[in-house]
């Protein structure tokens, strides 16, 4: 690819400020080595130093994560800017983050899903059958957060209300799932130039210590074990394979995706889509790409053509 002109968006102002920074320090090294010139950019400080060099950039990379980085926010900025940027545009990421609306949208497409409970601030509730329909253990979660940010494991009623406070502080909507216990995966999706969305090898996830694959466990090197390609059956890693495209599709994400989900009982169920995914040395999105013969460089390029590819959409 000829030298571009680049800016890597990270930083921003959700509680995944930190690994959003770690995420763009690893994309800046390695689009400065393939030879682009690459502006590291805060949009949280630094909007007026986006929107007045955005005429003579190429295109921008986002390595925001959660609100204000995956809802649509920046890139409904970046549209009004004229900015081409990879991944979902306004619309599937606002519906894309909200685990609420995803799931219907995954439930339409015929995706098999945990069973859940949705509660809005100030909305009654009984914790007792909440438990009970949700098969006594759940996990509590804000709808519009990610890293686990928020996340909570219930099996007695009386821990509930704690869980749904905790969540509560981070969004005014919560979702309380049933527990689905079975083998982690994650399926990622990246397309070609030419637009054909492509599954990439699943990974298996075994946190090694902790019950869940919790903030410390993504984020800690050597906290968990990821197996790529994931040791499963081929016909399990087939369905998860097509399940992650077919979430990818039921949203209109664009470029590329990461979809969380469980093996259980050779089932697959489907958790939830991210659609900036980590880049950082612990991420996954990373390593399913070097297993399918993109290292770093050549992913980003990758997304850079992809981004220019689909300039001005908006």
């Amino acid at each position: 690819m000829t030298p571009k002109r680049l800016a890597i968006l990270a930083g921003g102002w959700s509680g995944e400020r930190e690994v959003s920074l770690n995420s763009g320090a690893q994309c800046q090294a390695a689009l400065e080595q393939a030879g682009h010139e690459v502006l590291l950019i805060d949009p949280s400080r630094e909007q007026t130093r986006l929107a007045r060099l955005a005429p003579d950039l190429d295109a921008a990379l986002i390595m925001l994560h959660g609100r204000f980085g995956e809802d649509g926010c920046i890139q409904g900025f970046l549209d009004c800017l004229g900015l081409a940027y990879q991944g979902a545009g306004v619309a599937s990421s606002a519906l894309a983050i909200d685990k609420v609306w995803s799931k219907e949208r995954f439930r339409q497409a015929g995706l098999r899903l945990a069973r859940d409970v949705v509660l809005c601030a100030g909305e009654s509730y009984e914790a007792g059958p909440i438990l009970t329909e949700l098969g006594g253990e759940v996990v509590v979660k804000p709808a519009r957060e990610g890293s686990t940010l928020g996340v909570s494991l219930v099996s007695d009623p009386e821990d509930l209300a704690p869980a749904l406070e905790a969540a509560f502080e981070l969004d005014e909507k919560v979702l309380i799932e049933e527990r689905l216990r079975g083998t982690e995966i994650t399926g990622s999706v990246l397309e070609t130039l030419e637009g054909e969305a492509v599954a990439l090898p699943v990974i298996e996830i075994r946190p090694k210590s902790g019950d869940f694959f919790d903030y410390k466990a993504k984020y800690t090197p050597g906290a968990s074990e990821e197996i790529c390609p994931a040791p499963l059956p081929d016909e399990i890693t087939a369905q998860a394979r097509e399940a992650a495209l077919a979430a990818h599709k039921a949203l209109q994400v664009d470029h590329w995706s990461r979809t969380d989900m469980f093996v259980v009982k050779g089932r697959i169920y489907v958790l939830e889509i991210n659609t900036i995914p980590g880049m950082a040395p612990t991420s996954l999105f990373p390593q399913a790409a070097a297993a399918a013969g993109l290292p770093m460089p050549a992913l980003l390029e990758r997304l850079v053509g992809l981004a220019l590819r689909d300039r001005g959409r908006g």
